[in-house]
């Protein structure tokens, strides 16, 4: 899962946005505004006439909406904007976008092996099991983990199959990308903000689609469908097609706006699977009435809670599967510790006790989605990932830089995911120069493969539930790509009741570790990293129903008795 945890010093400057979205075209806004921008959410039965008349009331000017959902982005200059919105009986709402800080350098979590370069004591090793594939198959032990270099023997996937990355982009120039890339249904639904994405690359700052500054979505994309072409490295599904769902700013934030619009158009667009490897922003927990939050962050919150549910019902019905990342934060999400990160950007955080029965983590929490836990090489929970009996549906490879206690291979690169990345995001963190070569002491964290024509693909290693949630969502695209149907004069796909299903009856089972109280001392963390495994052999808090199995999804006959 994306972490956005930024510290540097609050940026007061509020950015204005407009896209083009259901209902109504506005020119995109590059610059700063003295007025703010906010996402406001109408009640249930409110009608979109009722729902502007009271956003005008309030002091607001509706620049872009989503009827499908009753969403409204809105700006205005009034300093009680917030207020008269939750006072007024039409709306839920208004969630404020704002920001402090920039994008920080690296990811304390996906990037631990950056972090801790001084410390590794061996070259990367592959762990990959099976046959190798492409040249740098080798080294994705994940894939032979899942059997998904058994499974495209018999199904590689379809290219009428759509799989939808919901992040900060794809870059769809990478070679391994480029085949498999849908451009007539990829879309960006996140203009870039300067206060926290830095000057925008475009006039209109809405990046073109094909593009991706942050790099997260990118390494997403490879893992999920990275075509097997004799070059690089291969994904779960390696034949089924890839779409750009830019609902993440290029810092790692992802509004709510974003979000909402992109799932919207992914059920418009009949795709078949969306990947969601991140939380709204900025509440990790989003409560209806938590006591420390003010009554306007409560409504806020509440909006958030409204938007995300009605969003992830519309693409759900619409027959799209919904594959979200557990998130790092080494808790059970049954049972959350106190949120002392939210919110993660237009004010300082404090200290936020969660009652989960009203608190939410969005998306993975919200209706009809799979969430996904991570593991190592060995098979383990790996330290940072979330779990729980009453959230988690399966477990997948999300790697895991400390694994492997005791041997040569313990806080390796080879312990992590390799997949697909951007030449210009390497660039930027330093370890691509200007010439495209890899900088001396990134060998084992970053490679580099070119074709006899001279086009090159960068690939590098991160972890996280980030990158366990797209080994799921090939699997899942690899089942719709199995055994769909057509469905109309040119569409294919299979009912995600149905898909569900058969991804956990497939799984193959992992009982809990003992004994059930797991602690991570031996790979250096503390106390609050122990872990309680709950649960049988056929479900548990750590692995749900089991780790995906790729092999086992396209040769076992679909059950036909499932209601969708």
């Amino acid at each position: 899962m994306v972490s956005k945890r930024f510290t540097a010093g609050a940026v007061a400057t509020a950015a204005a946005l407009a896209l083009t979205v259901t209902g109504l075209t506005v020119p995109a806004n590059a610059g700063p505004t003295t007025s703010r921008t906010f996402t406001v959410v109408a009640e249930d039965g409110v009608s979109a006439d009722a729902a502007i008349a009271a956003i005008r009331a309030a002091g607001g000017t509706v620049v872009s909406r989503t009827d499908d959902v009753g969403l409204y982005q809105v700006t205005s200059d009034r300093a009680d904007f917030a207020g008269r919105v939750t006072a007024a009986s039409a709306l839920v709402g208004a969630a404020e976008q704002r920001a402090i800080g920039r994008k920080p350098k690296l990811d304390r979590v996906e990037q631990e092996n950056l972090l801790n370069r001084t410390k590794q004591a061996v070259k990367a090793k592959g762990n990959a099991n099976g046959k190798k594939l492409d040249p740098l198959d080798d080294k994705l032990w994940g894939l032979g983990m899942i059997g998904a270099d058994k499974a495209r023997k018999v199904m590689p996937g379809d290219k009428r199959v759509t799989v939808g990355i919901l992040d900060t982009g794809v870059d769809a120039s990478q070679p391994d990308l480029a085949p498999n890339f849908n451009w007539a249904l990829s879309r960006n639904f996140a203009p870039d903000i300067a206060d926290i994405d830095g000057p925008c690359e475009v006039a209109s700052c809405l990046d073109p689609v094909g593009t991706d500054d942050g790099g997260h979505g990118t390494h997403v994309a490879g893992t999920i469908g990275a075509a097997a072409n004799g070059f690089g490295l291969s994904g779960v599904a390696p034949n089924v097609s890839l779409v750009e769902l830019k609902g993440g700013q290029d810092s790692g934030y992802f509004f709510l706006n974003p979000v909402v619009n992109a799932l919207v158009h992914a059920g418009k667009s009949g795709l078949d699977v969306v990947n969601m490897s991140f939380y709204v922003d900025p509440w990790l927990y989003n409560c209806t009435a938590n006591p420390a939050d003010s009554p306007e962050s409560q409504a806020e919150q509440r909006a958030v809670i409204k938007a995300m549910k009605r969003a992830l019902n519309f693409a759900h019905n619409k027959g799209v599967t919904l594959v979200g990342s557990l998130g790092n934060n080494h808790e059970d999400l049954g049972a959350p510790r106190t949120d002392v990160s939210s919110p993660d950007y237009g004010a300082d955080p404090y200290p936020r006790p969660i009652d989960n029965d009203s608190c939410w983590d969005l998306p993975v929490e919200g209706p009809h989605v799979i969430g996904v836990s991570a593991v190592g090489p060995s098979g383990k929970k790996a330290d940072y990932s979330n779990y729980g009996t009453e959230q988690i549906s399966v477990a997948a490879p999300g790697g895991w830089f400390r694994d492997g206690f005791g041997t040569d291979t313990h806080r390796t690169d080879g312990n992590m995911i390799l997949s697909t990345y951007p030449k210009k995001v390497l660039q930027e963190e330093g370890s691509v120069d200007e010439n495209g070569n890899v900088v001396p002491g990134f060998e084992n964290s970053v490679l580099k493969q070119c074709t006899t024509a001279g086009e090159c693909g960068y690939y590098t290693y991160l972890q996280g539930t980030s990158m366990a949630s797209p080994h799921v969502s090939g699997v899942a695209a690899l089942i719709v790509s199995k055994w769909g149907k057509k469905e109309g004069k040119d569409g294919y796909g299979l009912a995600p009741a149905k898909v569900e299903q058969h991804l956990y009856r497939t799984a193959a089972e992992h009982a809990c570790p003992e004994p059930r109280l797991q602690s991570y001392a031996n790979e250096g963390r503390s106390a609050e990293f122990d872990a309680y495994c709950a649960g049988s052999l056929n479900f548990n808090g750590f692995y749900g129903y089991g780790i995906v199995d790729a092999n086992a999804a396209v040769r076992s006959p679909l059950k036909p008795n499932v209601t969708p």
